[in-house]
Parts: structure tokens; sequence; C-alpha cells
């Protein structure tokens, strides 16, 4: 019943739709009769006049001003009072749809609302109700907020509408239906035949929807009957699918075989545990088989469909054009300033270091921004962006992974905005997913789309590169990579794991954040692997231990 989309979110609180008979209990502070009728004007309400002398009132909400509105609208709500609940809101047109469905669409029942005590103008409540589709039901609760705003024509206190308001996991134009999935089950296995689950690995809950949206019906397996948030075209747009909140029946499920290690799965899990905001993937370079992705937040895949700047790690991509142009080789001197201006912008290294009589390798190595960022006048704006496409594959949203993937970004820019994509900053936007097959194309020397899913299961092709880099090209990048790895930035996170090995960190900085996303892309021998940890500091410091534990366990 409907089309699945695909997920990127999954959380396990229990879904509940409010409609039917409904119920409220009201707890906290104040939720009775004076916050119905209003009590006083506190010293600051203010009001102010219009054009036609009608009295508008401005200034910050008061608590009886949020009680009362608050009140007026579950009370409402719980009553059935469809209309009136929507008028009680800032948008009407888009609350009566959204509160109408639930009881024609959602199937639910005997809702009760416990509202909490507020802060501010923020009210959160809980809900509890009965899921109630033919024969099947199932109870349910969660925990929901609105927020009361001020109406800009007349002051009047409402609640501020967001589809989130009845469920916190839908989005504004999502909607919830009870009856039967649009896609039946699947039981996802690892590469040796084990089942996944999100039970042994918690990352792989948006991984193993993803697999239900693309292979439900292609695996043979028969729908059950859920309750599930239907994504609209907004959510859609962001990549969002259809999620499932709760089973009423399980149905058939159908199988399909993954390229993940369970080995290498279980160790990705407990590395990126080690951080709040950790992500990591790694592959074969041989083949592009995914053999590990794991994320320490699990409602959102950051690993596979982020869009990050990736800070130095970028600079593989760059050297790569360098050297094909013939702009620099790694044994070139090459000074590194400490200052360098670009079109009115003037960039600085970390910590304000320089390399004054060096080698390019060693502006590698030592991850020196202004010895990348002083080649721009010498490039065209489109430069970068071509070799990112034709030989890494980057940036045209055509991978076929298996499941929801972002392809990575790198926009044409001019001016300073393209010196800063030279050490992945400016508009460039990477994941993890994207870094690992940068180092796995180094490895190989050839672009290998990466794949969860083996593309003979479902027949589908794999995206390619225009081009190859030349073997001398090859070999170049691999000198520079295994230079960082062995005396660079990456040596302390890489020790021990040479000599077929190679790697590159970066320091990605994001407004707002007191400490920048640290990242690390590496290979050794027939693996390849990039995390980020964001908001963590410096890669080789972060994402470094996590990539290295995992290349040290081989494939």
């Amino acid at each position: 019943m409907g089309k699945r989309r695909r997920v990127a979110e999954r959380r396990k609180t229990n879904p509940a739709v409010l409609g039917g008979m409904i119920a409220v209990v009201v707890v906290g502070a104040g939720f009775g009769v004076y916050a119905l009728y209003g009590g006083g004007a506190s010293a600051d309400e203010r009001t102010s006049a219009t054009a036609d002398h009608k009295a508008v009132k401005t200034g910050p909400l008061t608590a009886a001003e949020v009680r009362t509105a608050s009140t007026r609208f579950l009370t409402a709500w719980r009553q059935g009072r469809t209309a009136e609940a929507a008028a009680a809101t800032d948008d009407p047109s888009a609350a009566t749809a959204l509160l109408t469905g639930y009881t024609k669409d959602a199937h639910l029942k005997d809702v009760t609302l416990t509202a909490g005590t507020a802060t501010g103008a923020k009210v959160p409540f809980s809900v509890k109700a009965t899921v109630s589709y033919q024969s099947l039901s199932k109870p349910l609760a969660y925990g929901s907020s609105l927020t009361v705003v001020r109406r800009p024509s007349d002051g009047k206190p409402l609640v501020n509408w967001h589809a989130s308001v009845v469920h916190p996991d839908l989005k504004d134009g999502d909607t919830l239906v009870t009856g039967e999935s649009g896609t039946p089950p699947v039981k996802a296995l690892d590469r040796d035949g084990g089942e996944l689950t999100t039970a042994e690995y918690p990352s792989l809950g948006t991984v193993l929807d993803g697999l239900r949206e693309k292979y439900g019906k292609k695996a043979g397996g028969k729908a059950g009957v859920e309750l599930r948030v239907v994504r609209g075209k907004a959510s859609e747009a962001a990549k969002l699918s259809d999620k499932t909140l709760v089973e009423l029946s399980k149905g058939t499920p159908g199988t399909v075989k993954t390229t993940l290690s369970p080995k290498l799965q279980a160790a990705a899990e407990k590395q990126v545990g080690k951080w709040p905001k950790a992500s990591v993937v790694v592959l074969r370079p041989s083949t592009g088989e995914i053999l590990a992705v794991a994320n320490s937040g699990h409602g959102f895949n950051t690993a596979f469909q982020g869009s990050l700047a990736p800070g130095s790690t970028m600079k593989i991509v760059t050297a790569t054009m360098l050297f094909e142009k013939g702009l620099v080789t790694p044994e070139a001197s090459h000074p590194c300033p400490k200052k360098y201006k670009l079109a009115g912008w003037t960039f600085h290294n970390d910590a304000d270091s320089e390399i004054k009589k060096g080698t390019f390798k060693l502006s590698f190595g030592a991850s020196c921004n202004n010895a990348f960022i002083n080649f721009a006048p010498k490039l065209s704006n489109s430069d970068l962006t071509k070799e990112a496409q034709e030989v890494y594959g980057l940036g045209l949203n055509n991978w076929a992974i298996g499941v929801p993937s972002f392809d990575g970004a790198v926009p044409v820019q001019s001016g300073a905005q393209m010196g800063a994509s030279l050490i992945g900053q400016g508009g460039v936007r990477m994941n993890p997913l994207n870094m690992a097959s940068v180092s796995a194309t180094v490895e190989s020397g050839v672009f290998r789309q990466p794949y969860l899913v083996a593309p003979t299961v479902d027949h589908r092709t794999l995206a390619k590169a225009a081009r190859t880099m030349s073997s001398k090209t090859q070999a170049q990048l691999k000198d520079v990579m295994q230079y960082t790895a062995a005396y660079g930035t990456a040596a302390k996170a890489m020790s021990g794991l040479g000599p077929n090995y190679g790697a590159k960190t970066g320091s990605a900085e994001v407004d707002g954040q007191k400490k920048p996303n640290g990242w690390l892309t590496a290979y050794r021998g027939d693996l390849a692997a990039a995390g980020v940890v964001q908001a963590g500091g410096h890669g080789g410091d972060t994402a470094g231990p996590i990539v290295a534990a995992l290349l040290k366990m081989g494939g």
C-alpha cells in the first residue's frame, strides 16, 4: 500500500497518531481554568498600534499565553474538533490536512495526551494510543512537543505548526498510513551468509531499510501490515524515504546478500562508538565491494549520505590534477608560504606554519595548504571538477551501490572559492564512502564504483570513470601518500601498517564549530578506508585511529 522510498533515518521510539477517542491528561505547571481564560498581563507584554488603530501585542510571550494557546490546541485535538485545533495554529490548512488524516488513514484511536512543564514557549507532551487495523491492534507511545508563537498580524499566541508537532518523525508534507506495506521485508545477509540485524550492528538500521526499499519486492517476500511515515516531496528531495514505525504483522521476508564482512563490520561499530559523531567506510579496491559501514549516530547514514567538506583529504584529487598537468612532481622544490593572497582572500596554513625550502612531497605530507592554493593562477575554474569526475567518478550522481548514497560534489568555482576547493573547502562536499573510494582508486589505479549488493543481483549498471590515471601519476600519488603515512601527519595513526600503504589526513573548518571535522583516508594492500569525526579536531588524532584499526585487521 503506497510507494516506499529511500530511508535515511530510524529511531526506536514507538509512534502513534492522534484521532478517534482522545483523552487529555495535563500535568506540570498551571494547565487549568486560569490558563484557558488568561491571567493578567505581565510587565514584558507590549502593544503597538497599526494604521487603523488596532492594538497588536508584541514582545515575549507570557507563561499564561503559552499555557492558554497550547491548552486550547491540545483540548480541541483530544476532543476530535479538528477545525478548532487547526485554527489554534499558525497554518490551519496544513494542520487540518494532517490531523484529519490520522483517524482515517493511520487508524489510531484511544489517544491520551499528557502535557509536561513548559520551557519558555516550548511545551512537551507525551502520547499514548492504539493503532487498530482490521483484526490487528497494538499499543503505541511516543513523546512530542509544540512551540507557541505570536501571529504577526495581531500578536495572538498560536501553535507554530509543523508536522513534527504530532509525531517527531514526521517532516512537513509527510503523512501517516496504516495498512499493507508497499514493500515486503527482507533478510539481509553478510558476505558469509550470516544475518545482519540492528541488534548486533546498530549502525545498519538505515542500510537495512534501504535494502528493503530496493530489493523487498525483487527478493520474493510478502508484505506485512504496518504503521509508517509516507514521505512528501520535500522529504524525497532530501533523500528521506518511507519509514516503518510499527509492524502489526511481519509478513514474509525475502533474502538479499551483501558484501559486508561480519568481522570488519563489528570492528567498525566498535571504533565509531568511541566518538559522539563518527563515521567510517571500508572497501576493497580491487572490486569496489563495501566491507563495512558504521556511524556512531544511528538516525542518519553520514557514511553514505553525508555532505561534508573533506578538508585536506581532497588534496589527493588536487595532487592528481597537478601531476597530470605536469605542474609539479613529488621531488620538485616547492615552497609553502605562511600566507597567500588570492582574489582578495588571504589564506593561512595551520598554526601559520610555512615551508620555505622543501619538496612538494614534504608539503603534501605536512598538509601545508598554500603549497596547493598557490597553483590556482595556473588552473582553469573547471579543472578540479573535471579531475574529480573523469578520474575518480565523483560528483556525477550516478553511483548505484544498492542503497541511497551521495556521490560527492565538486562544483566549478572561481577566484578565492576555487582556491579553497583545492584544499577541500569552498563548495566541495564528500562523505567517508567517497573518500574511501578516492584512496581505493589510488591503490588500484582504476575507479571501481563501490557497491553493497553485487550488480548481478538486479542487473544494474555500475558507474564508470571517463578515463584512468597513468601509471606514472599513480606512482607519484602512492609516493606522496606513503610518505604521509610514514613521516607526515598520518604517521602516528598508521604506525606499523607499512610498507604497502598510503594515507592523507584532513581537518575541515565548519562555521559555528570550535573544533574542525577530522578526516583520514588511507589504503593498505587490498583495503581502503576513510573516516570522519565531526567537531573532533585534527584527522590524524581522531579519524586516524579508527581507520588504522580497521586496515590493520586485513580483509
